[in-house]
């Protein structure tokens, strides 16, 4: 009876620790990190390769479509669980400069 006791009681005691508030839980960061002063910077007919230097590598690019690319930007709030997603869809016209974008942000965002 008393190892059965001694089992319930600890039993109880470790379900307590399930939700142990001072654990640290960390902040999940994935994809592109795109700002507003980097979009801002984008002008109608860059190359590729000029687009590429101002965002980087997309972190998706189409392979039926290469005049698409898509910067996506995802980070899960470690402390509150949040989830907050950034997306910018960048076009390309047939010689493979840059017609136009779409997603999250706007052209001169920052210009008032």
């Amino acid at each position: 009876m008393q190892k059965i006791l001694i089992s319930v009681i600890a039993a109880i005691l470790l379900a307590g620790c399930s939700e142990f508030p001072g654990v640290y839980k960390i902040d999940i960061p994935q994809g592109n990190v795109v700002t507003q002063e980097m979009v801002d910077t984008l002008r109608p007919g860059m190359t590729q390769n000029q687009v590429r230097y101002v965002l980087g590598t997309p972190l998706i690019t189409d392979s039926f479509n290469n005049n698409r690319w898509d910067y996506i930007y995802r980070n899960q709030s470690g402390e509150t669980g949040t989830i907050t997603q950034q997306r910018l869809t960048v076009l390309f016209d047939a010689n493979g400069n840059l017609s136009g974008f779409a997603g999250d942000f706007r052209p001169g965002g920052n210009q008032q």
